[in-house]
C-alpha cells in the first residue's frame, strides 16, 4: 500500500469499513473528474496514483472506479452533485480520511491544469463537508 493511501486510511480499523470508505472516496474523486462531463486521462491517472497499490492489487481500484465513474456521471448529468456528496459524506467516518479528501479532490481537479467552474463548485462543497 502506498504512503498516500496509507495516510488516508490510518485509523480505519475494520476491513469492511475500509472497503466502503475506499469506494466512497473514489466516488468523490470521480465526481471531481466528471465535473466537466469527460474522463480526462490526466485526472484519471491522478486518481489512480492516489489509490495506487491499494491492498496490493489494482483489481479493487478498477472494480470500484468503474462504478464510481458511472455514479458520478449520472449525478452530474441529472444535477444531483450535492446529493451525491451528501451520500459520500454519510459513508466516511474516518476523520483522517475525511481531512485528506479535500486535498485529494484538489489534486484531481488540478491534474489537467484546466480549472473549471464546475470543479470549483464541487470543491467548495467538498471543503464545507470534508475540509
Amino acid at each position: 500500500m502506498n504512503d498516500q493511501l496509507a495516510a488516508l486510511y490510518r485509523g480505519v480499523a475494520v476491513h469492511a469499513t475500509a472497503d466502503l470508505e475506499h469506494e466512497a472516496a473514489l466516488e468523490l474523486l470521480a465526481l471531481v473528474m466528471m465535473a466537466d462531463r469527460r474522463i480526462d486521462p490526466t485526472e484519471l491517472e491522478a486518481i489512480r496514483d492516489i489509490s495506487n497499490d491499494w491492498r496490493d492489487t489494482d483489481s479493487s481500484f478498477d472494480r470500484y472506479l468503474n462504478g464510481a465513474i458511472e455514479r458520478a456521471k449520472t449525478a452530474v448529468e441529472q444535477g444531483h452533485v450535492v446529493e451525491m456528496i451528501a451520500d459520500i459524506d454519510s459513508r466516511i467516518s474516518s476523520t483522517v480520511l475525511r481531512r485528506a479528501l479535500f486535498s485529494a479532490a484538489r489534486e484531481v481537479a488540478g491534474a489537467d491544469d484546466d480549472a473549471q467552474v464546475s470543479e470549483d463548485a464541487i470543491l467548495a462543497e467538498v471543503a464545507v463537508r470534508f475540509g
